[in-house]
């Protein structure tokens, strides 16, 4: 079966850049974003509008409540799903959001780590509104410096699977990934890493904040707090949410609010562009290069097997 990825920082375009291949190609689209998952989180996840989700098919948008667990593993499941419905149609299935660890368990497999231990887990989350999440982080860092690397301190359920594994194996979740190495590919793809120059790509992110607060970001935030959705549900400690969570609780500042979320996402962006880096295959484009993208992709898709 064959993958179509769409890859990039955030803020660098991959939404609209993903919805034009799609139309050139007959293709639909597979959202690989952890938040836009979610039911209600729309404008600080950059969601696709109703326009957007009219003109080309999208799958695994609004597909959760927001006290749902999820994991890549369960991501993985469902894009599956979504590709063999796709591919069965004979349209080409696109793969494109900024949550990377997701597309890597979809396209080459999870380490077939421990089950869940809910009782281990119930203990790590009660220590953590002990001593606050900091504290279970650093706990992390000292003992999977890897993996604390690439999770942030406010993840609080990949904080938990990390410490968890470490505590039901005696090794590091590093070091099971490690040994893995994602080595469980099933699909042919061609992989596209959309970017953009560094200021120009943080210009654009601090632009994209201002435009979000001017659509109504803190509205979505107080209504989603209103409606019962606490704090440290997942999607509500993302970037953004977790920023006007505190403001609305009298935390912060509203502009300092902003100002952290401008900052957080540049520093994300900085973090994604680290880790594209380390990912093999990938074609380099400019966001504007979509008739390049379009030939690249068309003949990928109708290649003999």
């Amino acid at each position: 079966m064959r993958l179509i990825l769409v890859m990039g920082p955030t803020g660098v375009g991959k939404t609209s850049f993903g919805i034009r291949l799609a139309r050139d190609l007959g293709g639909e689209i597979i959202n690989a974003d952890s938040v836009q998952l979610y039911r209600g989180f729309d404008i600080g996840s950059a969601k696709p509008g109703p326009g957007e989700l009219a003109e080309v098919p999208h799958h695994l948008v609004d597909v959760l409540d927001p006290d749902e667990d999820f994991d890549a593993a369960k991501f993985a499941g469902l894009a599956r799903d979504a590709a063999r419905e796709i591919t069965a149609r004979g349209r080409a299935p696109i793969v494109a959001g900024g949550t990377f660890f997701y597309v890597r368990a979809l396209v080459k497999g999870l380490f077939p780590g421990p089950p869940k231990d809910p009782a281990l887990r119930e203990r790590l989350r009660e220590e953590a509104k002990d001593k606050g999440r900091g504290a279970l982080w650093s706990r992390l860092q000292d003992a999977d410096p890897e993996s604390a690397a690439r999770i942030h301190p406010h993840d609080l359920v990949r904080i938990v699977r990390a410490l968890e594994v470490l505590e039901l194996t005696g090794l590091p979740l590093s070091r099971h990934t490690g040994l893995h190495r994602f080595s469980g590919r099933g699909y042919s793809t061609l992989g596209f890493c959309l970017y953009l120059d560094r200021e120009e790509l943080y210009g654009k992110i601090d632009a994209r904040v201002d435009e979000m607060m001017g659509l109504g970001f803190l509205e979505e935030v107080a209504g989603l707090l209103g409606s019962g959705v606490p704090r440290d549900a997942k999607p509500m400690t993302s970037l953004g949410y977790r920023h006007l969570a505190a403001h609305l609780a009298g935390e912060l500042d509203l502009g300092d609010a902003v100002r952290l979320i401008k900052r957080d996402t540049r520093r994300y962006a900085k973090r994604q562009l680290t880790w594209l880096k380390k990912e093999p295959g990938l074609i380099r484009l400019n966001p504007s290069e979509h008739e390049r993208a379009a030939a690249l992709a068309g003949d990928f898709m109708s290649m003999e097997p």
